[in-house]
């Protein structure tokens, strides 16, 4: 029988590990160097976490969710995005209690049913930052900062920031009002989604991928703003332009979770198609509340790191090679360099060998294969002298090395060529 991974998720081979662990460390640098601490929430939450913060009417809730029943009962569902997942957290352990301002940062896998396709999977994986406590527009831009910042780290170039405001209670009503009026007489030619949408969540039918044509005059909510969510959002604006941050204004970003309010923003690239969404975001500040918490503010982001992996220049991250390799000939040899092996590991030295003490031009072969610096040569004629063989593998250069000094001059060797 051979058994095969589910459709929708993948395996991440060694060969692709570099990749994922240069971007993993940049991310925790730059965020770190933002005052963000990292957390780590379960993968499964009570499905009531999600329906109340994500909304009952999304696609997320609606189509994609991993839900299943506990033993006990209870519905379960494998978390489809982060935001709930911290919030929660911070709501629970009372994070609030010690500081005004708590910056978190997560990674981990994230799951939807979707369709798999280029740049989507079933399980996928988020780098995502929330900082709670903060209404002040300064740290939005101090988020979209971060955001910016990180990319530029990555050498990740040709994207693009766009950036809205949904407003919030006070001036959504009057939007809704009027999206609904322009929708009305194009509700037969909608998809069936958006008719629902209509009803439940009118700002949503503009998030529509079948559609979307279809909306290119419709009313924006930058028109409807009342005159806090207007100076915030052009405060945000004003402070993008004094940073260098490049960015353009899309009247008609929405984003598929019912959480967000003013300050909404995403990290598109033009050749992706579709799936070109790298990043997004926006500000939540009733979603503490929503959760059972205080009256805390807060706004983060989350990139897909799988798209943003493909993005990267992954010439110069390559697997770590050994640094050296131990061609032991005999079991005789074999059983004298496992202290060796042992000695040069605990200094950090990486070291491969062959336990089966194959000859010498199989062994040279492994060496070349795992793209070792060096080779130790220890045979019969070795043994007797106490000495080995190493062999620079780039130069071709060799040289009789004591075995019992052979740590010190690997050591000295290295330090040189660093």
């Amino acid at each position: 029988m051979n058994i095969q991974a589910i459709k929708g998720v993948k395996d991440i081979l060694p060969e692709e590990m570099p990749a994922w662990l240069h971007l993993e460390k940049t991310a925790r640098e730059v965020f770190e160097s933002y005052g963000f601490s990292e957390i780590r929430v379960p993968v499964f939450e009570y499905t009531e976490l999600f329906a109340r913060s994500i909304g009952a009417s999304t696609d997320i809730v609606e189509k994609e969710m991993y839900t299943f029943a506990d033993r006990d009962g209870k519905k379960l569902t494998l978390r489809p995005e982060g935001t709930a997942g911290v919030v929660r957290a911070f709501i629970e352990h009372k994070l609030y209690a010690d500081s005004q301002h708590v910056k978190l940062y997560y990674l981990g896998p994230m799951f939807r049913h979707e369709r798999p396709q280029k740049g989507r999977f079933r399980q996928f994986y988020q780098i995502g930052v929330e900082a709670l406590g903060g209404s002040h527009p300064h740290v939005d831009i101090d988020i979209l900062a971060m955001l910016h910042r990180l990319f530029a780290r990555l050498g990740i170039g040709g994207v693009t920031l766009q950036v809205n405001s949904l407003g919030d209670a006070a001036c959504r009503d009057g939007y809704r009002t009027a999206l609904k009026e322009y929708l009305k007489p194009k509700l037969p030619t909608l998809c069936g989604d958006c008719q629902r949408r209509y009803e439940t969540n009118p700002l949503r039918v503009l998030d529509c991928k079948v559609d979307a044509e279809k909306f290119v005059d419709s009313p924006v909510m930058l028109d409807h703003l009342c005159g806090p969510c207007k100076e915030h959002f052009e405060t945000v604006e004003q402070g993008l332009k004094t940073l260098g941050i490049p960015f353009v204004v899309n009247p008609r970003l929405v984003r598929g979770l019912d959480y967000y309010t003013r300050t909404t923003f995403e990290l598109v690239m033009g050749h992706l198609g579709a799936q070109n969404t790298v990043a997004a975001g926006g500000r939540y500040d009733g979603l503490v509340q929503e959760l059972g918490g205080p009256a805390v503010p807060g706004i983060g982001f989350a990139l897909g790191v799988e798209r943003a992996i493909s993005l990267l220049d992954t010439t110069n991250l390559k697997a770590l090679r050994p640094h050296l390799y131990i061609a032991a000939l005999g079991d005789e040899a074999v059983r004298k360099v496992m202290p060796v092996i042992h000695s040069l590991r605990t200094e950090g030295i990486r070291v491969e060998t062959d336990y089966a003490g194959a000859s010498l031009k199989s062994q040279m072969k492994k060496a070349d294969k795992f793209g070792a610096a060096f080779t130790l040569i220890v045979g019969e004629q070795e043994l007797a002298s106490q000495t080995a063989v190493l062999r620079d593998m780039a130069t071709k250069e060799q040289i009789a090395v004591a075995l019992s000094g052979i740590v010190e001059e690997l050591k000295n060797r290295l330090t040189r060529s660093r």
